[in-house]
């Protein structure tokens, strides 16, 4: 029997290792290096009996894989049976996911299966260097204050973590890994759950946490038509379309398009924001951006505080200039 080990849940979509199970080692690298423990995947899937060494290339000591054909579409009923099997077995004191449709799905039901405390949405981790447990930090009170929690009661301590709130390890395809097959009890494989089919959002670009580049526009942008211009830009850029709370609140965009504590936090090479004031919750979700250009009237504009780039002035005149600049560069009509 092993304890201690903190572990992540990897994610498969489409039989592939999503890159968010990524980012969730480099989360789980540095509180198992602070713990002096080991740091262990769990990946469950059909057709993922390789995976190993990818996981292991970004920071995994052990992987735990369970390969079924009953996993080749997610089910959070028999995922939940399965993880909670597993944790009973090797007892680890940590356990993270991704605060994605299946992290949010299958952890709060683990959660009471187990009877252990949750976190969701958390921003940042650590490990208090007293007591060894896990630090875990979200918004509270609509993200007007970030809270410190810790889980009381058993292990593992359990927390998801907003994709893009921290970037991969650089890989290491010489890192040795140990890996553990696990095959679930045939009873808990028995899933309630019919799949029926998956439709992808259409959406300009790549989904907005995957963007390199992100074309946002906020209540400047003054109505739902001239988001079609953001459009516009994205695609010349090969970029993505994010908007506010308040242009999503307004019909403008939908809420996919959402960047913030209370929509996506997302890690773009460059983000553009057009007619976005930046209050602070806005700014949390996109703070990780590397390069930041901002469009706004109001020279006091709050997002002008982190931009790289900041252009006082109408948000649709710029753009149209922008647009008609790129598309002269570009030798496009």
């Amino acid at each position: 029997m092993n304890g201690g080990e903190v572990w992540t849940l990897a994610e498969v979509r489409g039989g592939e290792i999503h890159p968010v199970s990524r980012e969730l080692l480099a989360w789980g690298r540095e509180l198992a290096d602070a713990l002096g423990a080991p740091l262990a995947s769990v990946v469950m899937g059909s057709g993922v009996a390789e995976a190993a060494p990818l996981l292991a290339a970004y920071g995994a000591d052990k992987v735990y894989v369970a390969d079924e054909p009953e996993f080749e579409h997610f089910k959070a009923d028999i995922a939940c049976a399965a993880l909670a099997e597993l944790i009973e077995e090797y007892k680890p004191s940590i356990l993270i996911a991704s605060a994605t449709t299946q992290g949010r799905t299958v952890m709060p039901m683990l959660s009471a299966r187990l009877g252990c405390g949750l976190t969701a949405d958390c921003t940042e981790l650590a490990i208090d260097p007293e007591s060894k447990r896990l630090v875990q930090t979200r918004p509270a009170i609509g993200g007007n204050v970030m809270a410190d929690i810790k889980t009381k009661g058993r292990d593992p301590q359990m927390c998801t973590v907003r994709p893009k709130s921290k970037r991969p390890l650089a890989p290491d395809g010489s890192r040795a890994v140990e890996l553990v097959r696990f095959t679930p009890a045939s009873d808990i494989m028995r899933s309630m759950i019919k799949f029926i089919g998956f439709d992808a959002e259409k959406s300009v670009g790549l989904p907005l946490q995957e963007a390199e580049i992100i074309v946002a526009g906020g209540k400047g942008m003054k109505n739902a038509k001239n988001f079609a211009k953001l459009e516009e830009l994205a695609e010349l850029l090969g970029g993505t379309v994010g908007a506010s709370r308040m242009a999503v609140d307004l019909g403008w965009a939908p809420y996919s398009a959402q960047v913030g504590l209370s929509g996506k936090s997302v890690t773009p090479r460059l983000y553009l924001a057009f007619g976005i004031s930046g209050a602070v919750q806005h700014i949390a979700g996109m703070s990780g951006a590397e390069t930041v250009i901002a469009v706004n009237t109001d020279p006091e504009a709050p997002i002008f505080r982190v931009a790289d780039l900041a252009v006082q002035g109408d948000a649709m005149e710029v753009l149209n200039a922008l647009v008609s600049a790129v598309k002269k560069f570009k030798g496009v009509k």
